[in-house]
């Protein structure tokens, strides 16, 4: 038996290998997925089966593709009615690969056809868990995304989620092995841990939601207290998930390399979206008019979309040489297929050609020390507002950047104004939007907060964030 998980960080999604005596099971595979039949081909194996935990919100799954590609069956747990041929499996049906089983468990209340699947090895022991959003490393999936569509209410979902807990996970032996479908980042959860292989006993012992002496009222507070709005995009992935898409091949080999010239006419011809995926730092020195910011070596598809609203949104990419065909895919994952190409040779053949460009104003913490006192310095900080109750700079509003777009008006037109993130990444990305709505007075803070603690800018107490409701 092999179970490998293949953890994708920008997305904090664990996909699944297993197999068993030359039969493969692949659980919530991602959307690029040759590298799945890849793998069963080298180890002389089949994929027998596809396991999906429920219809993903925050990623579009490989499943359709996959089972175009191997003719193996995609399998639902109850309640699933997907636009496309699936088996729908019915509470504690077993499925045999190899000499290994794996049992559907019905868990609903992330979503109403929520599923674990339980592997049992040859001599028939609980082994491992597959938890999908039902079951986290420090917390459980969040019972608000399906409320809409099931037209319940998420304390009701939040209600079913604690019977699905109590009656088919906590059940299990200490020593079975959970494998989730997220860890820390996704915004499937609240509190994930940042580790993403875990065990039944260490979850009841550590799981806020675990405890065994916490009632039904006391979990649906707790579940549902401090949940952020969902990303925007969530909803079209559920549609894509449920619905089908095209294969990422496709499109992929449908984006073309345009030279500078050619690249400017199309952007306005087709009212496309520059989106510049190159390091904040080599932004900030150069980039295109109105191009937007989103690195691809933070957590790129999670902002994609958060911060582009149209997912059907014409884009042209700006990209570190050689990085094309990832960041297609890339975006792909979260359901932005209308890629219509990039700058072949980079923004360096934009400069080369003699087309003009902009850069971005900053200051390092210091400086801004320095600008906060002389008086009368407006600054704004994007980070997330878990991070911002945690500590801040004093009489700095909280302005984060998933919903930049609702405090606009907030922003001076004329004076300088000052943005900081964490790190330097968020607020580059504010910037470049910002500067994109005309908002050139725009200062980015290098290095962000972890710059600003080492100077003596005045900052709130620091409080622990898991004390904060």
């Amino acid at each position: 038996m092999k179970i490998e998980q293949i953890y994708t960080g920008c997305l904090a999604q664990g996909a699944y290998y297993i197999e068993s005596n030359g039969e493969v099971a692949i659980i919530d595979p991602l959307r690029e997925v040759q590298q799945y039949v890849d793998k069963a081909n080298a180890n002389n194996a089949k994929i027998k089966y596809i396991f999906e935990t429920h219809f993903h919100a925050d990623f579009v799954s490989g499943h359709v593709t996959l089972a175009q590609k191997t003719a193996a069956p995609i399998v639902y747990g109850p309640n699933a009615n997907p636009s496309f041929e699936a088996h729908i499996a019915q509470d504690g049906e077993v499925f045999q690969l190899g000499e290994i089983t794996i049992t559907c468990l019905h868990t609903p209340g992330h979503t109403m056809e929520s599923s674990c699947y339980l592997l049992k090895d040859k001599d028939g022991k609980d082994h491992a868990l597959f938890s999908g959003d039902t079951l986290f490393l420090g917390d459980v999936g969040r019972p608000d995304l399906a409320q809409k569509a099931a037209d319940m209410t998420q304390e009701q979902l939040a209600g079913i989620l604690f019977d699905s807990l109590r009656t088919k996970v906590m059940t299990l032996a200490d020593d079975v092995i959970v494998y989730p479908a997220h860890g820390a980042g996704s915004a499937c959860g609240k509190n994930l841990s940042k580790e993403t292989v875990g065990s039944i006993g260490d979850q009841k012992a550590t799981n806020y939601a675990l405890r065994a002496d916490m009632t039904r009222d006391e979990f649906i507070k707790e579940v549902t207290d401090g949940l952020l709005p969902p990303p925007a995009y969530f909803p079209m992935n559920v549609k894509l998930n449920k619905e089908g898409y095209e294969n990422v091949e496709n499109i992929i080999s449908e984006a073309k390399a345009y030279d500078p010239k050619t690249f400017e006419f199309i952007a306005n011809d087709t009212d496309a979206l520059i989106l510049d995926v190159r390091h904040q730092d080599d932004y900030s020195k150069g980039h295109i008019p109105k191009s937007i910011f989103i690195g691809i070596d933070g957590q790129f598809a999670p902002w994609v979309g958060a911060l582009i609203l149209d997912y059907k949104q014409p884009i042209l990419l700006v990209t570190p040489i050689g990085k094309e065909e990832e960041t297609i895919t890339r975006l792909s994952r979260v359901g932005y297929d209308n890629t219509l190409g990039y700058l072949q040779g980079g923004f360096e053949a934009w400069k080369a050609a003699g087309f003009e460009y902009d850069t971005l104003n900053s200051v390092t913490a210091s400086e801004l020390e320095s600008k906060m006192k002389e008086g009368n310095t407006a600054v704004f900080d994007v980070r997330k507002p878990g991070e911002y109750e945690s500590e801040h700079i004093e009489n700095v509003p909280s302005t984060p950047l998933d919903f930049l777009n609702d405090h606009l008006a907030e922003f001076p037109k004329e004076d300088n104004f000052y943005i900081h993130c964490a790190g330097g990444y968020r607020s580059v990305i504010a910037a470049s939007i910002l500067k994109a709505r005309g908002f050139h007075n725009v200062v980015d803070v290098k290095g962000g907060y972890a710059a600003i603690k080492n100077t003596g800018i005045k900052r709130t107490n620091y409080v622990c964030p898991s004390t904060l409701k």
